[in-house]
């Protein structure tokens, strides 16, 4: 097989990780400068906000297991391809000397068994490292049931690992992965927290969860994030929207992915990361799931009206950060700014904050943007739902963020 054509099978094959996604992009050269056509290039962003170009693809799509999720699956009748070390290390120095990447992103399929499979990633980053002296960005996915020793190896020589646990419980995961532990890969992110090496897995650790395949709530798996963030100090957790690519009695019949509670769940992950929520903040047993028509901020400052309006000029930086429509950034330069002058809402605007959400949760000297007649829970919620409604269908794709 020509190793153009291994490179499409298997850049195809990785498309359905969601730490990095496909541009998309189908543009070739016809005599210019630069092609956006090469399989497997996908966009993400680095922790100074540059977007940056990886190469996503899997060593194999042949695998030993047959998870009923999983397109690769040993029972699927589909096209196998194998890249060998020294083909993928080739391949990625010459779209790195082409400019066309500047990493590299590796995951396989389950060669024989979980170290061998370990073993031919890790003879290919060698020799990226090594043999073509390469320093840029590699990540790459541990095979949870590997030996501790390879595990080792690989953070060693990698700048990020990611251990995947698919579903928030293990009887989910034995019911459509039954040859997979939740345990198997929880033990691989434990080993990583516990290194005390500053070259270890420099870039931090994350972790993937398939969202709809299963009865979980959003209350169980942002729950299972907080936990997973608390235990094992992880830099992201991605969400998946299940997408339907095999028939099993075992799965859901989706007509279309559900990218929109995906959605929702990386908002809810931001304000658990930056903004100081907990999940029992946003949801509870008694209201275990998102609302799909408002963000999870915005629910839950309807939730607390009682709280507002904020005094934009006296509020805490804490307060700042539940209104609608203000982030971190946003908050810091009110407080920053605030100190020099009384700001009013013209200043808001100038620094970039959202008013046309922020508007219903806060007053500019003790003034309400519009009558303090609309302060009132249905006037607001209506207003908001037919803005976020708008904003979703316009952005609404797959989450590709490895880094804050």
């Amino acid at each position: 097989m020509e190793l153009k054509e291994k490179l499409r099978i298997l850049a195809d094959s990785a498309k359905y990780d969601a730490s990095c996604s496909s541009s998309g992009s189908k543009r070739s050269n016809d005599g210019g400068i630069g092609n956006a056509a090469f399989s497997g290039i996908c966009h993400s962003f680095s922790s100074d906000g540059r977007c940056i170009s990886l190469l996503k693809i899997l060593m194999t799509n042949a695998c030993i297991y047959d998870c009923k999720y999983c397109i690769n699956r040993k029972s699927n009748n589909i096209k196998r391809a194998i890249f060998s070390p020294e083909e993928i290390s080739s391949i990625t120095i010459n779209f790195y000397r082409r400019n066309y990447i500047e990493g590299l992103f590796l995951s396989s399929g389950i060669i024989k068994s979980p170290n061998y499979t370990m073993e031919k990633i890790i003879e290919t980053v060698k020799l990226l490292r090594h043999k073509y002296k390469f320093n840029g960005y590699i990540h790459a996915k541990a095979i949870p049931g590997a030996s501790e020793y390879l595990i080792k190896e690989l953070g060693l020589l990698v700048d990020r690992l990611s251990a995947n646990i698919e579903f928030t419980s293990n009887d989910s995961l034995k019911l459509l992965a039954p040859n997979k532990e939740t345990k198997k890969a929880e033990d691989i992110m434990n080993y990583i927290k516990l290194s005390k090496s500053r070259k270890f897995v420099p870039a931090g650790q994350s972790t993937q969860m398939i969202i709809g395949a299963t009865k979980e709530t959003d209350y169980d798996i942002i729950s299972k994030s907080e936990n997973m963030y608390n235990n094992y100090k992880l830099k992201r957790v991605f969400y998946s929207a299940y997408i339907s690519v095999n028939k099993d009695n075992l799965l859901p019949t989706l007509e279309v992915p559900p990218l929109r509670r995906e959605h929702r769940l990386y908002q809810a992950d931001w304000l658990l990361r930056f903004y100081n929520y907990k999940v029992n903040d946003l949801l509870d047993k008694n209201n275990p799931n998102f609302n799909i028509l408002l963000d999870p901020k915005a629910d839950w400052a309807l939730r607390h009206l009682e709280e507002f309006p904020k005094e934009i000029n006296k509020a805490s930086y804490y307060d700042l950060l539940k209104v609608p429509g203000i982030g971190v950034k946003s908050a810091k330069r009110i407080i920053l700014s605030r100190k020099h002058f009384k700001l009013d809402y013209n200043d808001l605007k100038k620094m970039g904050i959202v008013l046309k959400r922020a508007k219903y949760f806060i007053t500019c000297n003790n003034k309400y943007f519009i009558s303090e007649n609309y302060f009132n829970k249905n006037f607001i919620k209506t207003n908001l739902i037919l803005e976020d409604k708008e904003t979703i269908n316009n952005n609404i794709s797959q989450l590709s963020l490895f880094n804050e």
